[in-house]
């Protein structure tokens, strides 16, 4: 796939072809109370999560721009009735929370504080970086405006949404510097982009100018994550799953440890970085020759080759 220039210097996958990044899907049922607008592998579509409990309803991540936020903000209202709303976002990406502006002043926005410090830092590049990957997706951002959480959190919050509790944690940096699980009733998880259904995980390393991923962190998130032993695993894209033993999350740590020692063991052999990604990456897609997102797989190993050099 060709790459685009984007501002940052960096390279991205060129979306000019892809489908329109819309949420269209009408919400399925996962779990006791809990939904999701499944994103069909549409990309720059994430799974979105919609929890009704008998006081309050919780919105799980937004689309990619304020129509996509509406059409998610429209889903929420016709499960929730007049309950009234919270919004969070797993991370601050474009896709996953820059359709939040449509939920200032219909929804209490609820960010940890790292992410609102990394929205501060990051998003107007982001914004620029994203509407340059297509015109369907420039479309979905036009008149896109960042907005800042009604209330952030360090740690940990709960929302008690009556008779269903909504447990936030941030976890970064992994994915980003600061990702955030939820978990709906210590059973369903939503994980955003720290692991995804059949996909090569997006390791977002821009060095100079975005290095804040973290792999060897990531793993530790992954390790922790599967011991939550969650009945319903809610990946930030592609299928929704079974228990976390069968899940995207140890397929995507499985990935991460093996570019992890491969990188370090051709480094210490002598090899460039960017023989060890050529090396690595034909490895990877043999290996995992059913996941998308195969453009991915050189930056995360630039980031463990340049993370095990020190």
């Amino acid at each position: 796939m060709c790459a685009a220039e984007t501002p940052t210097g960096a390279a991205q996958p060129d979306r000019h072809d892809a489908q329109p990044p819309i949420v269209r899907g009408e919400p399925v049922q996962v779990s006791d109370a809990v939904y999701v607008i499944p994103d069909d592998r549409v990309p720059i579509v994430p799974n979105v999560g919609i929890v009704v409990g008998d006081t309050a309803a919780l919105v799980i991540d937004t689309g990619i721009g304020p129509r996509n936020g509406a059409r998610v903000l429209d889903q929420a209202r016709r499960l929730a009735g007049d309950r009234p709303l919270y919004l969070t976002t797993t991370h601050f990406h474009p896709e996953h929370g820059f359709g939040a502006q449509a939920f200032k002043g219909a929804a209490t926005i609820v960010y940890n504080r790292g992410q609102r410090d990394e929205l501060h830092r990051k998003g107007g590049a982001f914004l620029d970086m994203f509407s340059g990957m297509g015109p369907h997706i420039a479309a979905e951002l036009e008149g896109a405006e960042l907005v800042d959480p009604d209330v952030t959190y360090e740690g940990q919050a709960e929302i008690d949404l009556g008779g269903h509790v909504a447990t936030l944690r941030a976890v970064g940096p992994a994915h980003t510097a600061s990702d955030q699980v939820v978990l709906i009733d210590d059973r369903v998880l939503f994980g955003g982009d720290l692991f995804e259904t059949r996909m090569f995980p997006i390791a977002p390393y821009f060095p100079p100018h975005d290095t804040d991923v973290d792999i060897a962190r990531w793993i530790t998130v992954l390790d922790e994550l599967a011991a939550l032993n969650a009945e319903v695993v809610v990946p930030g894209h592609g299928e929704i799953t079974g228990d976390s033993a069968t899940s995207p999350i140890r397929e995507v740590r499985d990935y991460f440890g093996y570019l992890r020692d491969e990188a370090t063991r051709l480094r210490a052999g002598g090899a460039s970085a960017d023989e060890a990604a050529a090396v690595i990456e034909t490895a990877a897609r043999a290996r995992w020759s059913t996941w998308d997102n195969g453009d991915w797989i050189g930056s995360a190993v630039r980031a463990c080759y340049d993370a095990c050099g020190g």
